[in-house]
């Protein structure tokens, strides 16, 4: 045997051992806790909901799932549980459709969990790409197959990630790594599950929600310049396609589970840039609605709660960063509801909330500068 090829033998022999030793880590310190709980090494967590959530799904502890946007990304575990009941999950993924939610969800009913809770809007039931091209979500980890397993244990970034545990779970070095975790050499700083995706106790609410930060957004999106972003994604029949795809099928296939649907309370800055600079779009969101509302209290394990018409809440910018985003005194408010009922959309009149709603956006007139 020539020199050279020794040499490629030993090279390749060593890229062997290397990755086989990446994925013996990853396998032992297992980093998503995508195979057990963590107990031989601290549990960290990443704030990428997406990969995240396929090792909360296996490793937590729950009996209700947690769902929604960024509307519902901010909400803490324990104030669900405090509040609602329950042991809960959060699943939230920032800017998801409804097709990756429902994929999420289908995963996470195999643990079987007596109750969902979904924070549900006409923007999610969007057209988007099938599961396996969207390339944020890592979907073969959800089933737990040969490739998902394969791309999770032989990632030489999840090596890296579990090197990081594992460093800091000796003592002499922890305090040393715990100031280098900043989530943006590596992607796993959080410590424990209630902090996923919550802002921090020294985040400045007031500074950002606030009734200038609403109205300047207001002000933006309806620009004639930028106004078109006000249609994107709103077409009505690939919505209710998707909306009976992505919900209803999830619906009927788990008729065991409770369902706690809510349509978030919006600002009413909302409708009203839709009202001014979109009229048809607007259309499509009532429209969807009255599709939507009808189909869904059809359903027994079904209870749907809609809080856009919660008037002292929208009218009030104060609690806006945006148009749509609220605050978490308002996450706080969302959980309160949900747990007396207030809102619920009545059987016999699903529609008598949009109603509500029209009339608002219609009576609605900004206040002169």
């Amino acid at each position: 045997m020539s020199a050279s090829a020794k040499r490629l033998i030993q090279f390749l022999s060593a890229a062997v051992a290397i990755i086989l030793l990446a994925a013996a880590l990853n396998f032992v310190v297992d980093p998503l806790q995508y195979f057990r709980p963590a107990r031989l090494f601290a549990a960290m967590y990443s704030p990428d909901s997406r990969m995240q959530d396929a090792g909360l799904i296996q490793s937590q502890p729950f009996d209700t799932i947690f769902m929604g946007t960024s509307l519902a990304i901010h909400f803490r575990q324990s104030d669900i549980d405090r509040i609602v009941g329950g042991r809960s999950l959060k699943l939230s993924m920032t800017g998801s459709n409804s097709h990756e939610q429902s994929f999420v969800l289908a995963a996470a009913m195999a643990r079987h969990p007596r109750r969902v809770i979904w924070q549900m809007d006409d923007w999610i039931f969007r057209d988007a790409p099938e599961i396996d091209a969207d390339i944020f979500l890592p979907a073969d980890l959800y089933r737990r197959n040969a490739k998902g397993i394969a791309s999770y244990l032989f990632s030489g970034a999840m090596a890296r990630e579990s090197l990081w545990i594992l460093a800091r779970s000796i003592p002499p070095l922890e305090p040393v790594v715990a100031r280098l975790t900043n989530g943006v050499i590596f992607k796993f700083p959080i410590s424990r599950v209630d902090d996923i995706n919550t802002l921090r106790p020294d985040f400045d609410a007031a500074g950002f929600y606030n009734a200038q930060a609403s109205i300047a957004a207001f002000r933006r999106i309806t620009d004639p310049v930028r106004s078109s972003y006000l249609a994107e994604g709103f077409d009505y029949d690939a919505m209710v396609k998707t909306f009976e795809r992505d919900a209803i099928g999830l619906i009927e296939k788990n008729p065991d589970v409770k369902f706690d649907i809510y349509f978030p309370p919006y600002s009413i800055l909302q409708f009203v840039a839709m009202r001014d600079a979109s009229v048809a779009t607007l259309k499509i969101v009532y429209d969807f609605s009255a599709y939507a509302f009808p189909r869904l209290t059809q359903f027994l394990n079904v209870t749907l709660h809609d809080f856009r018409v919660v008037k002292e809440v929208t009218h009030d910018l104060g609690n806006y960063g945006d148009v749509i985003h609220h605050s978490p005194a308002v996450d706080l408010k969302v959980l309160s509801w949900l747990a007396s009922g207030q809102y619920v959309v009545d059987r016999a009149a699903p529609l008598a909330s949009l109603q509500q709603l029209k009339a608002q956006v219609e009576a609605y007139r900004m206040e002169k500068p």
